[in-house]
């Protein structure tokens, strides 16, 4: 018999109970390529069938889970293949898939359900071009359905009329949403080398590479890596990596646990443990606070990419050792309106777009979660998308744009989502018009890098 190591379990328990410790997500994918047809009705039928039938189970398990372990689970989620291979099929109004989509989540109980979805990095083909123009109408009849879109890879280089056409939907969402806080675009990610496999939303989908359904888990915990430092405070540089990624070890066996268990008793295969520190609201709970524990006087502050780049490589280390299959986006997470660090650090002007653009150089995403000014033009937020994708081309990297802007309202008012979402206030873009270069379409090529065959 193993020797049980009650110092471990105590830690554990500490962690869950004052340091926010928790397992963001259960997510369930879903292969719904077995439910095309060339009737629109027939398909949607077939759609809502599977994700029932598959994912029945999903909320109860967690639960479960939750109750026999301690360990708080705070969103189960489901993921489905993208919308737009199956709109190929049957044609018709992609909006009918959005509201199928929605009905299952109402039927099954879950939080959120991403994969209204279309890649389109090196072009649009048939269903993509008419799922991602019906995205603002699908995001306002829907609550719990979430969207995303590829516009760009390393391998591929970045199709340039995708994000002129993104910068138009984004804001689109945003005006068709305005009356409830302009929570469209909120659900609504932009990305460059999407990962096929992301457990967290708004920019899951289940890729076509993967299995007919898998579980695929995402843990949290910056709260227990903030106190884990905040007991060191004259350690040197070093000595806080190796901390970093000593905690980031423990948290990610907490989620290989809990994916483990979910998959057993479910009867579906385990896919990932996406080791990421995504932040909530919540306080003790931010990522800017454990740079701030390193000895940043703020984040955003000169100093914080480099502090940030130390954290995003030291939970990848500890976090591959700990589980037997990693992957999603996998290492800090930084969404502005989602971090209460970073909602005080962007108030008092200390962070700043072009900061946090700087950091999602070397972070996991990208611009998550930041509300711009509501007269914030189309092609400034397509240029936006432009540069994001081309730091996540030229690094082999995932990156993402999850702006708002907030109609209606201008720098310094506040724009509130409540719950996981949080509340952001408006910060500033510069203006200067990028509309000829946005104009020019085409696809700016594959980099150097690509070519490893």
């Amino acid at each position: 018999m193993a020797n049980i190591n009650t110092g471990d379990i105590l830690e554990t328990i500490k962690m869950i109970e004052s340091e926010n410790l928790d397992i963001r997500t259960i997510t369930m994918g879903i292969s719904l390529l077995d439910c095309c047809d060339s009737d629109i009705n027939k398909a949607c039928d077939r759609v809502y069938e599977k994700i029932v039938r598959k994912a029945e189970k999903l909320v109860y398990t967690g639960e479960q889970i939750e109750r026999e372990y301690g360990i708080p689970i705070i969103n189960k989620r489901v993921a489905v293949t993208p919308i737009s291979m199956i709109l190929a099929a049957s044609g018709g109004d992609p909006v009918l898939y959005a509201k199928t989509l929605e009905r299952a989540v109402n039927t099954i109980g879950v939080n959120f359900l991403g994969g209204y979805s279309a890649l389109v990095q090196k072009g649009f083909a048939a269903g993509d071009e008419a799922l991602i123009r019906s995205i603002p109408e699908a995001l306002d009849v829907t609550d719990h359905v979430c969207s995303s879109v590829n516009i760009g890879s390393t391998k591929t280089g970045i199709n340039m009329d995708a994000v002129k056409l993104m910068g138009e939907i984004v804001k689109q969402s945003a005006e068709v949403t305005a009356y409830k806080d302009c929570i469209g675009p909120a659900k609504l990610v932009v990305f460059c080398n999407a990962p096929e496999d992301n457990p967290f939303m708004a920019g899951a989908f289940h890729g076509a590479g993967e299995p007919d359904c898998v579980i695929n888990v995402g843990v949290s915990g910056p709260g227990v890596v903030r106190a884990a430092l905040s007991k060191i405070p004259g350690a040197n540089i070093t000595e806080i990596a190796e901390t970093v990624k000593k905690t980031a070890f423990k948290i990610t066996r907490v989620g290989q646990l809990v994916a483990n268990e979910a998959s057993r008793r479910l009867d579906v295969p385990f896919g990932i443990v996406d080791l990421s520190l995504a932040p909530t609201p919540e306080v003790g709970d931010s990522v800017a606070h454990i740079l701030e524990e390193m000895g940043l006087s703020m984040c955003g502050s000169a100093g914080t990419t480099a502090c940030l780049a130390l954290l995003n490589d030291a939970v990848k280390k500890g976090g591959v050792m700990a589980s037997s299959s990693v992957g999603g986006l996998s290492g800090a997470f930084i969404p502005v309106s989602e971090d209460a660090g970073m909602i005080d650090a962007a108030r008092c002007g200390c962070l700043k777009i072009e900061k946090l653009e700087a950091m999602t150089a070397v972070c996991s995403v990208g611009l998550d979660m930041i509300v711009i000014p509501g007269d914030t033009t189309p092609a400034v937020i397509s240029a936006i998308i432009a540069d994001e994708a081309a730091i996540g081309m030229v690094n082999s990297k995932t990156t993402a744009v999850r702006v708002i802007p907030a109609i209606g309202k201008s720098v310094g008012e506040e724009l509130n989502f409540g719950g996981l979402l949080g509340s952001g206030p408006v910060m500033s873009v510069n203006k200067a018009d990028p509309t000829v270069f946005i104009n020019r379409g085409g696809r700016i090529p594959a980099p150097l890098q690509s070519l490893k065959n």
